[in-house]
């Protein structure tokens, strides 16, 4: 049992290791924008605001093979942007980690923005108002002002895009596909377990995933439910 068990650590440790830093990587990418696109949501008096908040929104409906095909299209090897970053940087995203994390990055996005934009109008704007008043201009109302008045919900939404982005399969089999050691995460991993009959394996990966998931969710909840002070 001993041994079972050692061998099950070890072939998790690589896909757990590559998911952690995919997810990561992936959080970072969607807080950056997702925390400026909420903030540019939760303005009323900005144009488009409906039609800007179905596509933010988007990637939450969408099957994830279809976000990945999107993906394909445009950051493929013969893409618009694909193209361009192998003829004039040599870079491609296809079959790399990066494009596990750009994959798992799009699907987290509509989380972060979502909870961005719900923390940033329930800020009070006579404080903002308040600021502008006093001379400052709106770079810094937002630092010093909105944002920390806003952080618990854009934290939540982020523990909740981290977990989203750990758990991403669709997008990210179909932009980087699955190859151990280079692209395979803990949700390709079980399904490659799976697929191969390991149950042991199977379960071990699931069970280690879930509880990775579960951690965050409750921190997530726990950080909701405490009141600011």
């Amino acid at each position: 049992m001993p041994d079972t068990l050692s061998q099950l650590l070890l072939n998790a440790a690589v896909p757990l290791l590559l998911t952690l830093k995919v997810a990561l990587t992936a959080t970072t990418g969607a807080c950056i924008v997702g925390i400026g696109a909420g903030y540019a949501l939760s303005r009323r008096n900005m144009p488009g605001r409906e039609v800007l908040d179905a596509l933010c929104t988007l990637p939450l409906v969408l099957p994830p093979t279809v976000i990945g095909y999107y993906l394909l299209v445009v950051f493929g090897r013969r893409g618009l942007v694909g193209q361009w970053l192998l003829e004039k940087f040599d870079i491609t995203l296809v079959f790399t980690w990066q494009g596990a994390a750009l994959a798992a990055s799009v699907v987290a996005f509509p989380l972060v923005c979502k909870a961005a934009r719900t923390a940033f109008e329930g800020v009070d704007e006579g404080l903002e108002n308040a600021a502008r008043t006093l001379g400052a201009g709106e770079g810094r109302v937002f630092m010093r002002v909105s944002l920390p008045l806003a952080w618990r919900g854009i934290v939540s939404g982020t523990m909740l895009a981290l977990a989203r982005a750990m758990g991403e399969f669709g997008a990210t089999l179909m932009l980087a596909g699955n190859l151990p050691g280079r692209t395979q995460t803990l949700s390709l991993a079980v399904y490659e377990a799976v697929q191969a009959g390991n149950d042991d394996q199977a379960t071990f990966l699931v069970i280690l995933t879930s509880l990775v998931c579960m951690t965050l969710l409750l921190a997530s909840g726990r950080l909701l439910s405490r009141r600011p002070t």
